[in-house]
């Protein structure tokens, strides 16, 4: 089953292709039909090829879609630029020009089934106070087998290597998942006196211990055995793609897992933008498309990187249990020092839940408490952690005041 399975979901795609290419250009012929003709039976099937069009996944990083960001009194134009790469992933900068000089941040965006871009509304938002650059990480599917594994150590030492980049005294902000990886690269560098180790720290909506009252996600992560992940979630890569015979957790068993938690919200979504396009509501259908875009961009995830999360994370919780360890190194918390540590949590997250993130303000020791902050957001959940009005208005002002004050 494990060989199999993406293997033949990846020949069903490349089957049912032509009929997903014939339903979008019949579209496109379709809207050049003149309006007041049989608006309803031209809009009922507009909306069939739409849908029809639409059910497919892919596995290409959507655009950033920055191109100019408001800083002080003017707007800016902003560029990418890749700073730095390896096989698995880019440093990737939003370079504006002409600005003034701010501090160097690096957003660690997490490996979770979706691209990077899913944090692009978070870039948006830091790039008026801050030389932004990202974790942009590439598609293991797209990544040839000899360039070898992806583990949870190697992610932590590309924080490194990423910091490395940004020179002196840069800021490091993790969202969810990351934030164990982030916590270890700083506690790292600080005992190795790093040139480049991270004047502040900030931790958002992470699972640093998930002991503390447990999530649905943290209970499933608990009520299997091991290797029923790996016997059940893991699969080679298709012939088909440059990382043929990878081992990965697939983007799209990732996908129908996450579907599968909000079936209903998702239907009635797909219900509505049927109806929307029927009634020829362009702009109320242009926002379903454009979230559905983003969330059907799915990316694979290194076997050894997920099946490593699962265990030293979500089962054993090494960190806050002081059994973490980089390269066989032991990881201590307690050798951070010099450094601003903020943690934010959601009142009303439902994958991580409050005092989860807090738990890292305990294992940090050598932090002073006059260092240290964390601020719990009332009424978001854990996407409003760090996206929509709360994360804008409530929560960026108190990590932009932080990093300031750290730099």
């Amino acid at each position: 089953m494990k060989s199999m399975l993406y293997q033949a979901y990846q020949n069903h795609m490349d089957l049912t292709e032509p009929w997903r290419k014939g339903a979008a250009s019949a579209l496109k012929y379709l809207n050049l039909v003149p309006q007041g003709i049989s608006d309803k039976l031209f809009g009922r099937l507009a909306a069939a090829l739409e849908l029809i069009s639409r059910a497919s996944l892919s596995y290409a990083r959507p655009a950033y879609g920055i191109d100019r960001v408001q800083v002080g009194n003017g707007e800016l134009e902003v560029t990418e630029e890749v700073v730095y790469a390896t096989p698995f992933g880019s440093l990737l900068r939003f370079k504006k020009e002409q600005a003034p000089e701010q501090p160097r941040l690096l957003l660690v965006a997490p490996m979770s089934g979706h691209f990077a871009t899913l944090l692009r509304g978070t870039v948006k938002t830091l790039l008026q106070d801050h030389d932004v650059y990202i974790t942009d990480w590439h598609n293991p599917r797209d990544i040839p087998l000899d360039h070898g594994r992806f583990g949870l150590d190697d992610y932590t030492e590309h924080l490194i290597s990423f910091l490395g980049q940004l020179g002196p005294r840069p800021h490091m902000v993790a969202i969810c998942q990351p934030s164990v990886s982030a916590l270890a690269a700083a506690a790292i560098m600080s005992e190795d006196n790093h040139p480049a180790r991270p004047a502040s720290l900030t931790l958002m909506a992470g699972p640093i211990d998930t002991r503390i009252q447990p999530t649905k996600v943290n209970e499933f992560a608990k009520s299997k055995p091991l290797n029923w992940f790996e016997d059940n979630l893991i699969s080679y890569v298709p012939l088909q793609c440059n990382g043929a015979f990878r081992l990965v957790y697939p983007g799209f068993v990732q996908l129908a897992a996450f579907v599968s938690m909000n079936l209903e919200r998702h239907i009635k979504q797909h219900l509505d933008l049927a109806n929307h396009l029927v009634k020829g509501e362009t702009e109320k259908a242009e926002t379903i498309k454009t979230f559905y875009d983003e969330y059907f961009a799915v990316m694979d995830l290194p076997a050894e990187f997920y099946i490593e999360t699962i265990r030293d994370v979500f089962q054993e919780h090494l960190l806050p249990q002081g059994k973490l360890t980089y390269h066989g190194r032991p990881v201590n918390p307690a050798s951070i020092k010099r450094m601003g540590l903020m943690t934010v949590e959601g009142e009303k997250d439902d994958i991580c839940s409050i005092g989860q993130t807090l738990a890292a303000q305990d294992l940090c020791t050598g932090v002073r408490a006059y260092r240290k902050v964390h601020h719990m957001q009332a009424g978001v959940g854990h996407y409003g952690v760090f996206s929509g009005k709360r994360w804008n208005n409530e929560i960026y002002p108190l990590l932009r005041d932080f990093v300031h004050v750290n730099s």
